[in-house]
C-alpha cells in the first residue's frame, strides 16, 4: 500500500460514519493521477498554502486599515485562526481533518484589499457585483488554477451566505469564521481603545464568558457536545442567541460608525479611482488582466487586478495614478 492508501485505511477505520473521505471525493474539473503520499484534500490544503493569493493574505486588512502595532490581526492571521477552530471542530467530532483545514486556509483567497471596506467598494462599481466567497473561486480555478477538489470549493463558496455547504466540514467552517472574526476583532478592539471588557453586555459575558479564551471554548465546546453522532453542525439555542447578540453587539459599536471606519471613506476613494481608470485605459492593465478584460468584460479584468491587491499596493497603485509627483530632473 502507498501511503496515501494507508491514510485512507485509516479514515475509513476511525473516522465518524458522518465524515467525507478522501477516497470518495467528487473529484476536480481536471483530472490528475493521485498522489503515493498525499490523499486528495491533503493536496488541496498544499496547493492553497502556496498559493500566491495565500501570501498576499498578510498584507490585507482584517478589520482595521492599517494599524499601527503589530499585534492587530491581518486577513492572513484571521484564515490561520479560522483554521485551529474549525480543526479542533473537527478532530473532535471524527471528521475530515484535512478537507476542513483546505477550505478554511483558502476561504478568503479572494478578499479584497481593506478588508469588508474594499469589498463593499467593488460591489457597488461593478455591474455583476462583488461577493469575495466567489472571487475566492474564480482565484482557484481561474486566476491561478488550483484546481481543487469539489468538495473543498463548496466549503469555500458556502462560507458566507444563505446556501449550506454540502459537507459537514464545510458547515463547520462557516461557524468557524464567525466564531474566529467576533472574538478577535473584540480583542483588536480592546487593544485599539474602542472597547474595554466592560463593555461586552453582561448576560453575554454570563454565557459566553468575559475573555477572549473563555468565548471561544465555550461555542466551539458547545457546537461539539450539540453535533456528536448527528449528521449535523448544531449549537444549542442559548449559545447560539448570546453569539447573535454579540455580533450585533460588534456591528453596533465596531464594524459601523466607530472611529476606525473613518479612514474606509479614504478606500472607497482608491477603490474607485483605481476601478476608473483602469476600464477607461484597459490597456494598460497587467497582462493577464487584460487578456480576462477583452474575454470576459473589462469590469471583469479590473475587478480581478484590484481584488488581488494587498493594502499597501493599493495604496502605491492610486498615488502613482493620481499624485503628482515631484520635478527632479537636474
Amino acid at each position: 500500500m502507498t501511503i496515501r492508501e494507508q491514510t485512507e485505511k485509516i479514515e475509513r477505520e476511525t473516522l465518524s460514519p458522518f465524515a467525507s473521505l478522501s477516497e470518495n471525493t467528487k473529484g476536480r474539473k481536471e483530472p490528475r493521477p493521485l498522489c503515493d503520499l498525499r490523499t486528495e484534500y491533503q493536496r488541496d490544503r498544499d496547493k492553497i498554502l502556496h498559493s500566491k493569493a495565500f501570501r498576499r493574505l498578510k498584507h490585507k486588512t482584517q478589520v482595521f486599515i492599517t494599524p499601527e502595532g503589530d499585534h492587530y490581526r491581518t486577513r492572513l492571521t484571521h484564515t490561520l485562526e479560522v483554521s485551529q477552530i474549525a480543526r479542533t471542530i473537527a478532530r473532535a467530532l471524527r471528521l475530515n481533518e484535512d478537507l476542513t483545514e483546505a477550505m478554511a486556509l483558502g476561504h478568503d483567497l479572494g478578499h479584497t484589499p481593506f478588508g469588508h471596506a474594499g469589498e463593499r467598494a467593488l460591489n457597488d462599481l461593478c455591474d455583476n457585483g462583488f461577493r469575495h466567497n466567489e472571487q475566492s473561486i474564480r482565484v482557484a480555478e481561474k486566476l491561478e488554477n488550483l484546481n481543487l477538489t469539489y468538495e473543498v470549493l463548496d466549503g469555500i463558496l458556502c462560507h458566507t451566505g444563505g446556501t449550506p455547504a454540502q459537507t459537514l466540514e464545510g458547515k463547520i467552517l462557516k461557524l468557524a469564521d464567525r466564531i474566529a472574526y467576533i472574538n478577535h476583532d473584540i480583542d483588536d478592539a480592546i487593544r485599539g481603545g474602542l472597547l474595554s471588557g466592560n463593555d461586552i453586555p453582561e448576560d453575554v459575558q454570563k454565557i459566553l464568558g468575559n475573555s477572549h479564551s473563555k468565548r471561544i471554548n465555550t461555542v466551539v465546546s458547545d457546537i461539539i457536545y450539540s453535533s456528536q453522532g448527528k449528521n449535523d453542525i448544531l449549537m444549542s439555542d442559548d449559545i447560539y442567541d448570546a453569539m447573535k447578540k454579540l455580533r450585533a453587539f460588534m456591528f453596533n459599536n465596531v464594524y459601523i460608525g466607530s472611529s476606525a471606519k473613518i479612514e474606509e471613506k479614504k478606500v472607497l476613494s482608491i477603490i474607485e479611482g483605481i476601478f476608473n481608470y483602469y476600464c477607461e485605459k484597459p490597456d494598460e492593465l497587467p497582462t493577464s488582466n487584460l487578456e480576462t478584460a477583452w474575454t470576459e468584460g473589462i469590469q471583469r479584468g479590473v475587478c480581478d487586478y484590484i481584488a488581488g491587491m494587498s493594502d499597501r499596493f493599493a495604496v502605491y497603485t492610486f498615488n502613482n495614478l493620481y499624485v503628482p509627483r515631484s520635478w527632479n530632473k537636474i
